[in-house]
């Protein structure tokens, strides 16, 4: 059974809503700046993507006057309700579930960088989790996902099998991270981050640009609204996108590495495949990094599963990776542009990289500028630490 998106917010650099957050980046505008010596307390200059914290403050100030929440819960609030101005179904009630990916949560409060207070429970990830489900009154235990940059992708993943348990008629998924000391400082011990903007699958990338965001999909498992009795009847539908189907699979090479074959990933691409004619597909949404490793392991897979001639995008040259969040992000935006006919282009990439298989020689089809495409399905792959690997397949839904 596929499940329904019927509402979506991002909160990123590039704006509050997913329209301003989707016409940045169809005027190719990219959220990352140089942030110098000193942010964060750390000793190197980087390139990132960081929300505006005095909008978002104001903003959130319109929703609530509480005070002590940190700024990632004033997000994930902040996106929920904007998300669910479109729709107004009733966040209470015991037939919705929130599900919470982040990969990082209010790790800064061990930075001592955004609040002065005594360690608390506010570091865990169930406590953030909870925050947001006691804010919109909703009875249900929130389900948590925190599966390194694969967890956007996997949420959606469980949100569609707790729509098919049939429990709920709703799933809210929200994905999450800011950046800090403790998170910025981890990549680049990795050598992992890019002193420039960062160019995925072009062949002379060198690294990532780290991002903030806070984004929300809300799910139905039916085509419309429920009444907000939530009984079973019938009412009119919405056009937009279906989650078809989705796999995850972990090919465990390395904690940090990826697989050089692109084996998980290749795995998680033939069982969405399964359920597709290739002719269908508009693009390839690929995780890209722009680490050396990273997308060659995605050219990798890609061509194994006979999708080279694909046109292929990434997003992390607009909104950096937002781990947590990216999967929620990209699927969005890429909602967004398939719904309006349009395959978006990769900003950074000028030059392919060459990928040998069995001493054959292949290319991928990187979109290097936006193009029109009268295709009705998209594929969404992600990765990361610890071999992990996910594929969904999305359709418009007419």
């Amino acid at each position: 059974m596929a499940m329904y998106k019927i509402a979506d917010n991002i909160i990123s650099s590039l704006g509050f809503t997913t329209e301003e957050n989707y016409n940045a980046v169809k005027q190719g505008i990219s959220g990352i700046k140089y942030y110098d010596t000193g942010t964060f307390g750390l000793p190197e200059a980087f390139m990132a993507a960081l929300i505006d914290k005095e909008r978002l403050n104001a903003e959130f100030q319109k929703i609530s006057q509480k005070k002590d929440y940190t700024c990632l819960e004033k997000a994930v609030i902040l996106s929920v309700y904007s998300a669910n101005k479109e729709v107004q179904i009733d966040l209470s009630n015991e037939k919705t579930i929130f599900i919470l990916s982040t990969t990082k949560g209010n790790v800064e409060l061990l930075d001592g960088l955004e609040v002065e207070k005594e360690l608390s429970q506010q570091i865990f990830l169930w406590h953030t989790a909870k925050l947001l489900t006691d804010f919109f009154e909703n009875p249900n235990t929130p389900i948590v996902v925190s599966n390194a940059c694969i967890s956007g992708a996997a949420a959606q993943l469980i949100a569609m099998r707790e729509l098919q348990s049939g429990k709920y008629n709703y799933a809210v998924v929200v994905g999450v991270d800011f950046l800090s000391k403790f998170v910025i400082s981890g990549f680049q011990s990795f050598k992992a981050l890019s002193p420039e903007l960062c160019r995925p699958f072009d062949k002379n990338r060198c690294g990532l640009n780290l991002g903030e965001a806070a984004a929300t999909m809300i799910y139905s498992r039916h085509c419309g609204l429920y009444p907000q009795s939530h009984e079973r009847q019938e009412v009119p539908a919405f056009s937009g996108m279906t989650l078809v189907s989705g796999a995850v699979r972990n090919d465990a090479t390395h904690i940090s590495a990826p697989s050089r074959i692109g084996e998980g990933s290749f795995r998680a691409l033939k069982y969405v495949l399964q359920n597709i004619d290739i002719k269908n597909i508009a693009f390839i949404n690929a995780h890209g990094t722009a680490t050396p490793y990273n997308d060659a392991m995605e050219m990798n897979a890609i061509v194994r599963a006979g999708l080279q001639n694909i046109p292929v995008n990434a997003l992390k040259s607009y909104f950096g990776h937002t781990l947590g969040a990216a999967g929620v992000v990209e699927t969005i935006i890429s909602m967004r542009a398939l719904s309006e006919g349009i395959v978006l282009k990769t900003l950074g990439f000028e030059a392919s990289e060459t990928l040998t298989i069995d001493e054959e020689q292949f290319t991928l089809n990187v979109c290097r500028d936006n193009m029109k495409t009268d295709k009705n399905c998209f594929i969404k792959m992600m990765s990361g630490f610890g071999g992990v690997n996910a594929a969904l397949l999305f359709e418009i839904n007419i």
